[in-house]
């Protein structure tokens, strides 16, 4: 392998203010510590309530179908699940239908503590969009959700 040449500081000042990947995560840190600002009263986090509303269905979902929608591999959710777990807002129990699977289902407690959330989401929701006028938000959610495969 041959040393390769050595990156200017010119190069880094292009790749730090064009920077796509930088952007969206320097973005997502200051949005979800926004997000648990506003759901610390409730002892939740911003993961916590995006994943209580990915559970939010007619019919439990399997794990491996909360894990595509939140782009997060298994094992990751289910070390996010085990608080949930512990208290008592979420249960997770083996499919009937198959029972290597695992089906994640809110409990009476998770839906009280969504339904509790919700206005703050909706409060800090307003919050930033406000902090955007300007822009189109929805088109940008759309935008971002072409990066993702979704199920």
């Amino acid at each position: 392998m041959s040393e390769a040449e050595e990156v200017t500081f010119e190069t880094t000042i292009r790749v730090r203010d064009s920077c796509l990947c930088l952007h969206v995560q320097r973005a997502a840190r200051a949005l979800a510590r926004r997000y648990d600002e506003a759901f610390r009263p409730l002892g939740l986090t911003s993961g916590q309530f995006s994943l209580l509303m990915s559970l939010n269905r007619p019919e439990p979902p399997t794990m491996g179908a909360v894990s595509d929608l939140l782009a997060m591999d298994r094992t990751t959710l289910t070390a996010n699940l085990k608080p949930l777990e512990r208290q008592g807002l979420v249960v997770v129990a083996v499919d009937p239908k198959d029972r290597r699977s695992r089906r994640l289902r809110l409990t009476q407690a998770g839906r009280k503590a969504l339904a509790a959330a919700l206005p703050f989401w909706e409060k800090t929701q307003e919050e930033v969009r406000k902090l955007t006028e300007g822009s189109d938000l929805d088109r940008f959610c759309a935008d971002l959700r072409s990066l993702v495969q979704e199920p």
